[in-house]
């Protein structure tokens, strides 16, 4: 009985730790993730979305970005974005964005 005891200690002690180990490396994924967008806006969104140059919505315009949003949807504002638009260029200086960049970008700028 006490080795069957001590075992199920250990195991729980090791599905524990791995657990927390596991949400670190999430953690710190996300926070990278994070900083990555913030560092591709700022190499190719901020120059226009900064100053809002050339009628862009500027970042931190959350009801105008969700205006946006809401009118056109996100799949078609990143269908935009990587066709370009008469006042931007295509990909939105983003020449090696994904879909899923664009859209955490647009995220990124609305807050």
């Amino acid at each position: 009985m006490f080795s069957i005891s001590k075992l199920l200690s250990t195991s729980y002690r090791a599905i524990t730790a791995s657990s927390a180990a596991l949400l670190l490396s999430g953690i710190m994924i996300s926070s990278a993730g994070a900083a990555d967008i913030a560092t591709t806006y700022n190499n190719s969104c901020a120059a226009c979305h900064d100053s809002g140059a050339l009628n862009a919505i500027k970042k931190g315009d959350n009801a105008k970005w969700q205006q946006l949003i809401k009118q056109k949807s996100m799949p078609t504002l990143i269908k935009s974005v990587k066709g370009g638009m008469p006042q931007m260029p295509a990909g939105g200086l983003c020449d090696k964005c994904s879909d899923d960049d664009y859209r955490k970008l647009i995220e990124y700028m609305s807050k």
